[in-house]
């Protein structure tokens, strides 16, 4: 059986996720790579975390979305194939964090993200059924998305976030992230790349870490994409020092 050069394993409301999607999709076409998108749940991950102690206000109902549209991407996966998730992932990508942000919404208990009325135009994007917004309450699909979440956790340990890398499965080296603000330079890509790879193949490496992150490069956060982010402190993955 022939494994995809990289497995990307994601959340789509993750903002660091995506960056690191966008880079990884110009690596693909400057090296021709070919890539697994499967899931990891931020919901299940921090299903006996207490949300409002360890994160700012949204989170969870953000966290609860992306279990939703994580549904939605598993029934697209089961009756269209692997490589309809891929697609899929770069609309809801595009809507979520390549659009301006939604100021007016209250996200503290609700989060359009998770509705029909958010997925099924981006289905229709994608040219696939209106139908397969169904899945977005079907919690039967929650026992794939759980087993790949305890995939992915089971290569780089649990103490990590999202994205998760698998280069060169099953065998290669895995790790969380690169968390990245930018993107690099066009025709950079594979080169950042190589240098990400290469500390990671080491056998003795565990860690590279700074908590002080810029604001994505993304219109979502309100950074354009030729300026650089407000550089703020992050603490496990949120904006907010914990309690």
């Amino acid at each position: 059986m022939r494994h995809a050069d990289l497995t990307f394993y994601f959340d789509p409301v993750c903002p660091f996720a995506w960056m690191t999607s966008k880079w990884v999709r110009m690596v693909m076409d400057e090296r021709d790579y070919e890539v697994e998108w499967r899931f990891i749940s931020l919901r299940l991950v921090n299903s006996s975390v207490d949300y409002d102690a360890q994160f700012p206000p949204g989170y969870e109902a953000g966290h609860t979305a992306g279990l939703r549209l994580l549904r939605v991407a598993a029934q697209v996966r089961a009756d269209h194939g692997p490589e309809a998730v891929g697609k899929l992932y770069a609309r809801f990508g595009a809507h979520i964090f390549d659009a301006e942000e939604d100021t007016s919404a209250d996200t503290a208990t609700s989060d359009h993200r998770g509705t029909r009325v958010f997925v099924e135009p981006i289905l229709a994007e994608a040219g696939l059924p209106a139908s397969l917004a169904d899945a977005l309450g079907n919690e039967s699909l929650d026992a794939v998305i759980r087993a790949e979440t305890e995939e992915a956790l089971a290569l780089t340990g649990k103490d990590v976030g999202t994205p998760i890398i698998h280069v060169e499965p099953p065998d290669g080296v895995a790790f969380f992230g690169p968390v990245i603000s930018r993107l690099p330079a066009p025709g950079h890509a594979g080169e950042l790349w190589d240098h990400v790879v290469g500390l990671a193949r080491f056998p003795g490496f565990a860690e590279l870490k700074r908590s002080l992150r810029e604001r994505p490069q993304l219109r979502s956060f309100g950074v354009a994409e030729d300026d650089a982010g407000l550089q703020e402190d992050w603490h496990g993955g949120s904006r907010r020092t914990r309690k």
